[in-house]
């Protein structure tokens, strides 16, 4: 079992940058993949961003290329996501969310096995 901890969320104005990190529990953490996930208010919980347990996959959704970076240091079992060029519709709480099947990668947050607690992203206009 892994236990995740989102940090790094703030108050930040548009066009502004923001890293948050997500701490892993436990051995295993280079077995799993990593994905990144947000839910505005009102809205569902939306895929972000997805790497693979060495780190050397990536997949963003459209509404984030070219601003955000997924990164993994598995040494300190710690995900990354990098967030420049923020905009007001960035804002959500992010959860980090680790997927036990690294076969076939997969942008639906029901396939991933283990979900941190969220961290808020608010950007101001």
């Amino acid at each position: 079992q892994v236990q995740l901890v989102e940090s790094g969320g703030g108050l930040v104005q548009a066009g502004g940058s923001l890293r948050l990190s997500c701490a892993a529990s436990g051995r295993t953490f280079s077995t799993y993949a990593m994905g990144w996930f947000r839910q505005a208010p009102g809205k569902e919980r939306e895929f972000v961003a997805r790497i693979s347990r060495g780190g050397r996959s990536t997949s963003y959704t459209d509404s984030v290329k070219g601003r955000f970076t997924i990164s993994r240091d598995n040494a300190k079992n710690t995900a990354y996501l990098q967030m420049n060029s923020l905009k007001p519709e960035d804002t959500a709480v992010y959860y980090c969310a680790a997927d036990k099947n690294t076969i076939v990668p997969t942008r639906a947050a029901a396939a991933y096995d283990y979900w941190g607690q969220g961290t808020q992203v608010t950007v101001s206009s």
